[in-house]
């Protein structure tokens, strides 16, 4: 069996990606490291990587993920984090407008063998009328995957899993590691 660091101070997205990878023993390793302000995902990864890297951490990877909303031209992306703590939910609702279309975009930055590896996922999806669900984390309360009626909040994580962004990054991730 692999085993993995998984560096993140989010224990919401160890739980999801242990409950995903359950064939590959994870660490959670509770650290913070710089989340630099990059137009894309995959420079706020890379950076974090090298960060760590450069720290001794070897054998690990990290995930950054955001919101994209399609009438805000992709806000809040890469500043989901940061717009999450300010404006919250109720913030995003009410600058989301009739065109509620979004998606969920993951990057999960590998770090093994002194190598990087990005892999991305995307949910599609839309904002809800109102925060939905006591699940999640986020803006679960407020994002409906493609072709299903619930939140992100109102799924388990299993099923949550069968849509995720972060699953569908963490897939590539087991498939890069279990190849055949």
């Amino acid at each position: 069996m692999r085993k993995l660091k998984f560096v993140t101070t989010n224990p919401n997205k160890f739980l999801e990606a242990a409950n995903f990878l359950a064939e590959i023993e994870l660490e959670r390793v509770d650290r913070a490291y710089t989340e630099v302000q990059a137009d894309t995902l995959n420079e706020v990864v890379k950076h974090g990587l090298r960060e760590l890297a450069d720290q001794g951490f070897e054998n690990f990877f990290i995930e950054d993920a955001g919101l994209f909303i399609h009438s805000l031209k992709g806000f809040p992306g890469v500043y989901s984090a940061y717009v999450n703590r300010t404006i919250g939910c109720n913030g995003i609702l009410k600058l989301a407008g009739n065109n509620r279309k979004a998606e969920f975009r993951s990057v999960v930055g590998l770090y093994l063998d002194k190598k990087i590896n990005l892999f991305e996922g995307v949910c599609e999806g839309e904002i809800s009328g109102e925060k939905r669900g006591k699940s999640g984390f986020g803006y679960d309360p407020i994002f409906i995957p493609e072709n299903e009626t619930k939140t992100f909040a109102e799924m388990e994580i299993k099923e949550k899993n069968s849509y995720s962004h972060r699953a569908r990054a963490l897939v590539k991730i087991f498939s890069y590691l279990n190849p055949g």
